[in-house]
């Protein structure tokens, strides 16, 4: 678990945020990145109750250790954008949604593409 320290009050108690519920954040994120191909592009037009927790943790780890997040994202693009900026922007919406949400700042996010769909265009 990782503790939410911004704006502590110990006088409240502790708020701890599961591995999980960061894993869905960062997946709900990069599903909004143009390019992405997938699992994750199939978020975007789904409700969180018919796609369940298994399915929207997959394809991304996090782990946690002395109250830091590493976060490795599995991902496939589709084919006619840029590689290195759509990874880029998968870093970047996963920080600031995760930052905004939680209050938490990973210490990295690993972006991994393991597929180009080759079928995609830009236009689709």
């Amino acid at each position: 678990m990782v503790k939410s320290i911004e704006n502590y009050n110990p006088n409240l108690g502790n708020v701890e945020i599961v591995p999980e519920v960061i894993s869905i954040i960062a997946s709900i994120a990069t599903s909004e990145v143009k390019g992405v191909h997938g699992m994750f592009s199939d978020i975007k037009n789904t409700t969180l109750e018919r796609l369940g927790r298994k399915n929207l943790s997959k394809g991304i780890k996090v782990e946690t250790e002395n109250n830091e997040l590493v976060i490795n994202v599995y991902c496939s693009l589709k084919y006619g954008y840029k590689i290195s900026d759509t990874a880029k922007k998968i870093q970047e919406s996963i920080f600031n949604a995760i930052k905004t949400m939680t209050a938490l700042t990973p210490k990295q996010i690993n972006v991994h593409i393991s597929h180009v769909e080759m079928g995609s265009s830009k236009d689709e």
